[in-house]
């Protein structure tokens, strides 16, 4: 098991391009693998390669987030070199947190669906659709492939607040775990 450094805003790796995988070889499944451990190491919904420093256009949603009637079960949804081929249905304004913005939530409007296309872990073609927090999944990880954060989707004001935001964590964690605060046990 491989947990990985998340990358963080407003680190410029964020917005490089990134490429097709071209074969899905040991790599790329090794790659897949570390991506998964990460992304559940941190109860997240989604990752994309990007956000650990990787520029293969791969990217990760949640069993239980891809089909939440699957239970304990709900295996990870692993896209490889995705399109996001379609999507409508109306928008909808929910809130979204990332990996790349610890502990920042906003309001989002996206379009409540989305169908995309993608190899698997095998180098199969598939295409898979989702509504609701799914839908919202897919073009949120698939915006990352193309360097579009979160940040890119709201208002001037909130763009400042999520800045600050984002220099205040870094002050508090320059990048690392936080040291253990002191315990009056410790200090006596």
């Amino acid at each position: 098991m491989s947990v990985l450094d998340i990358v963080t805003y407003p680190d410029p790796r964020l917005r490089e391009p990134t490429f097709d995988v071209k074969e899905v070889d040991a790599n790329i499944r090794q790659l897949v693998r570390d991506l998964i451990d990460t992304m559940y190491s941190l109860n997240a919904a989604g990752i994309a390669a990007i956000q650990v420093g990787r520029l293969e256009r791969i990217f990760i949603i949640d069993g239980k987030v891809a089909d939440p009637d699957a239970g304990d079960d709900a295996k990870p949804l692993v896209l490889i070199n995705p399109e996001l081929v379609e999507t409508g249905r109306g928008l909808a304004v929910a809130e979204e947190g990332c990996l790349s913005f610890p502990n920042v939530f906003v309001d989002i409007k996206r379009p409540r669906w989305a169908r995309v296309r993608a190899l698997d872990v095998n180098g199969a073609s598939f295409e898979v659709e989702g509504e609701g927090l799914f839908g919202r999944a897919l073009q949120h990880e698939h915006d990352h492939l193309t360097g579009r954060l979160m940040i890119d989707l709201v208002g001037m004001v909130k763009k400042e607040v999520i800045k600050r935001k984002m220099k205040r964590w870094h002050n508090e964690h320059d990048g690392k775990e936080p040291e253990p605060k002191p315990t009056v046990r410790d200090l006596a």
